[in-house]
């Protein structure tokens, strides 16, 4: 038996869920398809994410600042502790990249008024780990960048949406995808549902659920991104510490529940799969930190990777296949889905209502045509 309904959405990270609760909120029927046992398993469950209004391309950052509200003020209900908690994000570099940093933090500025240039003494005063040569060409500070609580905000997405009516069905790998009439039908291991909208939020399986369904790929390209945590050195504290980003991006590290989590920011191309740290990628990552920092990794607490998802311009997909009526994107969230993902709900659910962008939104400058899969073909 078939199970009807009036939005179908695969995947169940945070584009998913977020735009299932935009969809349920608004009287919609909507099932969300998740192919493992839990929602998030994925590239959400494993992100380090960092609210920093001043990362990605100019649609990204628009989106980002879209999204501060929400997550600054969830609705009541929506989690039982705060999302976003200060940090701050402290990008330094060695005196060759003084010249990146000043051109950065105009760029950065025009956005987040707050950005401000540091000095080298200034960047040794709020990282004192760093050393001086690492710290030469002084630093940017971005005093708003704050953590993010990436479980919470995707569960009271998920939580939303099952309050207003919608359903999650789990172990549901889709297997089959036609539309032999209006609707769109999905045949999975959990069962056949169908609907005249179809919403492919699947992540590094994007493309391959559009194949699945026909619908011509929009060239997703799956990177596999690394993280560890290891232990601080006895006896330092770092509550406050900011999170330190390279000026070339070559590696981040950060605070992360008595630990400090550390990245190379290494971008390797990956089939879809259920992603695995690599062992280079985990040394590269200790010898840029030991490089450029006092600290010391003895021993890796955890180990672990996820795969971020972009397509050639590195902004988010998002509207309807022209080529396919009632065929939805919402794919190439890249390493920017979580902090835009209160933005986007409202954005996709507003796009697959057929009602536009909201205003707020399109105030800040981003178009239908910055998101529209149509820019890729």
């Amino acid at each position: 038996m078939t199970e009807r309904c009036d939005v179908v959405i695969v995947g169940g990270g945070i584009a998913g869920a977020g735009a299932g609760y935009a969809l349920a909120r608004e009287g919609r029927k909507v099932v969300l398809l998740e192919r493992e046992s839990q929602p998030g398993y994925h590239t959400t469950g494993r992100s380090a994410a960092l609210f920093a209004e001043t990362y990605g391309n100019a649609p990204i950052r628009a989106l980002t600042v879209a999204s501060r509200d929400f997550l600054m003020h969830p609705p009541a209900g929506f989690t039982e502790g705060p999302i976003l908690t200060p940090r701050g994000a402290l990008h330094a570099g060695t005196a060759e990249q003084a010249g990146e940093l000043d051109h950065n933090c105009s760029e950065m500025r025009r956005l987040v008024p707050s950005v401000r240039r540091l000095s080298p003494a200034e960047v040794l005063e709020r990282m004192p780990v760093m050393r001086p040569e690492a710290a030469a060409g002084g630093g940017l500070l971005e005093p708003d960048a704050m953590d993010i609580d990436v479980h919470a905000l995707h569960r009271g997405f998920l939580k939303g949406m099952t309050a207003a009516g919608g359903r999650i069905v789990t172990e549901a790998e889709v297997t089959g995808i036609a539309r032999p009439a209006a609707d769109w039908t999905v045949e999975t291991r959990q069962g056949i549902f169908s609907a005249p909208v179809l919403i492919n939020a699947a992540g590094a399986w994007a493309d391959v659920v559009a194949a699945l369904a026909g619908v011509a790929p929009v060239s997703l390209k799956p990177k596999r991104r690394t993280a560890v945590t290891f232990d601080p050195p006895a006896g330092t504290d770092i509550r406050d510490w900011p999170t330190l980003v390279a000026a070339d991006e070559s590696f981040y590290f950060k605070p992360d529940a008595g630990r400090l989590l550390l990245s190379p920011c290494d971008e390797t191309d990956s089939d879809p799969c259920d992603a695995q740290p690599d062992e280079m990628d985990i040394a590269i990552a200790v010898d840029r930190l030991q490089t450029a920092t006092t600290l010391e990794v003895r021993r890796l607490a955890a180990r672990w990777a996820g795969l971020r998802s972009f397509v050639a311009d590195r902004t988010i997909v998002c509207g309807f296949d022209a080529a396919a009526s009632g065929f939805f994107w919402l794919a190439a969230q890249g390493g920017y889905g979580i902090q835009t993902s209160a933005a986007m709900s409202r954005v996709s659910g507003g796009l697959a209502l057929g009602r536009g962008l909201p205003d707020d939104v399109a105030a800040l400058g981003v178009t239908e045509a910055d998101l529209s899969p149509a820019r890729l073909r």
